[in-house]
C-alpha cells in the first residue's frame, strides 16, 4: 500500500479546511515495549534487521516477508512503528478523554499476524490499539469494512470475551486473499473458552450495492452492540470496498461507505477510525476525506466539487467529490448477492449472538501510567508551558522597557 494514497487524502481533507477543526499532532514512533505487547521479539528484531532483497514468492521466507505481499525495504521496522504509534496515541486519547472520536487513516493493517508479516501488513497497529482500549474500557467492538476479512484481528482476540471483531467482507473460499471469514467458525469450539461466539463474520459476494451494505451494516452492528453492549468501538475503514478498486469487486460508494462511519459516530461511544486497505488512491482519498468530515460534523457543507486549490487534483480524474457508479467502473458489475442470501446472513449472526453471554463484568482499577507511552505528550506538554513563560518574560520586558537581546 503506497503512501500516495495518503498524500493525496491529506492533501484533499486540508483543501476542504477540515484540519482547522480538529486537534492535529504528529505521529511518534511506537516504543519497542509497545510493539511487544502483542508481536514477537524475534519478529521484530528481523524487521529491524532483515536485508533488502528482490520480492520472490517462490521460496520459503522468514516470518513470510520477501515475497510480493510483504516486501522487505529500508527502513521497514521504523515505517511500521511510526503508524503503529499513532494508532497507540489514537487510543489513549479516547481513555483518557482527549477526544471522543480519533482518527488514523495511515493506521489499520489488520493482516499482521503476533509473528508473521501478511497481506501488506507488517505490524497490527489495530491489535496494538485495542490493547490499549482495554486498559480503560471493559469490552471493545472492532469492525471491520475492508473488502478482505480482518484475519489478523479476529486471531488476536480469539479466545477473548472482551473483545467481539465483526468483519464485513469479501469472501469466496480461497479464491480471494486471505481465503478466511466464513459465517463458521464463530470463534472456538469449546463452550468453555471465553472467546465462544465472539468473532462475527459477514461474508458478501461481488456486486453488493449501498442499499444492501448499509442495511447489512446497520443491523448487524445494531444487534452487536445490543447484545455485547461495548464502552468503545474500533472501526477499520479499508477503502478496497469501495465501487472501482483495483483488487475489491464491490459496487458500494463513497457516500455510502461513509454511512458505516455515520452510524458508528451515531451510538455516541468513543470511536477509533482507523484506515486500511484501497488500491485506487483517488476513491480513498475521497471516502478518508468524507469521513473525517462526518467524524467533525461537517459532511454536509463540503462543496461536491473537489477545491481547485486541491494539491494534485488532476490526479482525481473527476472533479465530484462523489462520482457515480459509471464514472468509476469501466463497465457495470453484477450484484451477486440475493435478497435471500443477505437474510440468509442476518439469520444466522443473529442465531449467533443469542450464544453471546451477557456482557462481562471488568473489575475496575487504577491504570498505571505508561512511561513510555506517554513520554512523548510530557514533552511536548513541558515545551507548551516554557514557551508560555518565555512569553509573559518578553511581554513584561517590553512593557519595562528592557532592551531585548537576539
Amino acid at each position: 500500500m503506497k503512501p500516495w494514497r495518503l498524500t493525496l487524502s491529506k492533501g484533499l481533507i486540508m483543501a476542504y479546511g477540515m484540519h482547522a477543526a480538529m486537534d492535529t499532532y504528529i505521529a511518534r514512533p511506537a516504543e519497542k515495549e509497545e510493539l511487544e505487547s502483542f508481536h514477537t521479539e524475534d519478529y521484530l528484531n528481523y524487521l529491524k534487521t532483515a536485508k533488502v532483497v528482490q520480492p520472490d514468492d517462490n521460496w520459503p521466507k522468514d516470518f513470510n516477508l520477501g515475497g510480493y505481499d510483504c516486501p522487505i525495504f529500508d527502513g521497514l521496522l521504523n515505517y511500521c512503528s511510526m503508524y503503529a504509534g499513532a494508532s497507540i496515541d489514537a487510543a489513549r486519547k479516547l481513555c483518557n478523554g482527549q477526544a471522543e472520536i480519533a482518527i488514523n487513516w495511515s493506521g489499520g493493517l489488520h493482516h499482521a499476524k503476533k509473528a508473521e508479516a501478511s497481506g501488506f501488513c507488517y505490524v497490527n497497529d489495530i491489535v496494538l490499539a485495542i490493547l490499549q482500549l482495554l486498559r480503560y474500557h471493559s469490552r471493545v467492538l472492532y469492525i471491520d469494512i475492508d473488502v478482505h476479512h480482518g484475519d489478523g484481528v479476529e486471531e488476536a482476540f480469539w479466545s477473548s470475551d472482551r473483545v467481539m471483531t465483526l468483519s464485513i467482507h469479501k469472501y469466496d473460499g480461497m479464491s480471494f486473499f486471505p481465503g478466511t471469514g466464513d459465517l463458521n467458525p464463530t470463534g472456538p469450539d469449546s463452550e468453555n473458552n471465553l472467546g465462544a461466539h465472539h468473532a462475527i463474520n459477514v461474508p458478501l459476494s461481488d456486486g453488493i450495492d449501498d442499499e444492501q451494505y448499509i442495511y447489512m451494516f446497520k443491523t448487524v452492528v445494531g444487534k452487536c452492540v445490543e447484545k455485547f453492549r461495548p464502552t468503545a468501538i474500533v472501526l477499520q475503514c479499508g477503502a478496497d470496498s469501495l465501487a472501482g478498486d483495483r483488487l475489491g469487486r464491490f459496487n458500494v460508494q463513497v457516500q455510502g461507505h461513509g454511512s458505516c462511519v455515520a452510524f458508528c459516530k451515531s451510538l455516541n461511544l468513543p470511536l477509533l477510525l482507523l484506515g486500511g486497505g484501497g488500491y485506487t488512491p483517488r476513491n480513498v482519498a475521497r471516502a478518508w476525506a468524507h469521513e473525517t468530515s462526518i467524524a467533525i460534523g461537517c459532511d454536509n457543507y463540503l462543496n461536491p466539487v473537489i477545491p481547485l486549490h486541491t494539491p494534485y487534483r488532476e490526479h482525481f480524474r473527476h472533479e465530484a467529490l462523489f462520482p457515480t457508479l459509471e464514472q468509476v467502473l469501466p463497465e457495470p458489475r453484477a450484484n451477486r448477492n440475493s435478497a435471500k442470501k443477505i437474510q440468509d446472513i442476518l439469520s444466522h449472526i443473529t442465531e449467533q449472538l443469542r450464544f453471546v453471554n451477557a456482557a462481562p463484568s471488568v473489575q475496575s482499577q487504577a491504570i498505571p501510567p505508561d512511561l513510555t507511552g506517554m513520554k512523548q505528550e510530557v514533552e511536548d506538554r513541558l515545551k507548551e508551558e516554557r514557551d508560555e513563560i518565555n512569553h509573559v518574560r518578553i511581554i513584561r520586558e517590553e512593557a519595562l522597557g528592557v532592551a531585548m537581546e537576539f
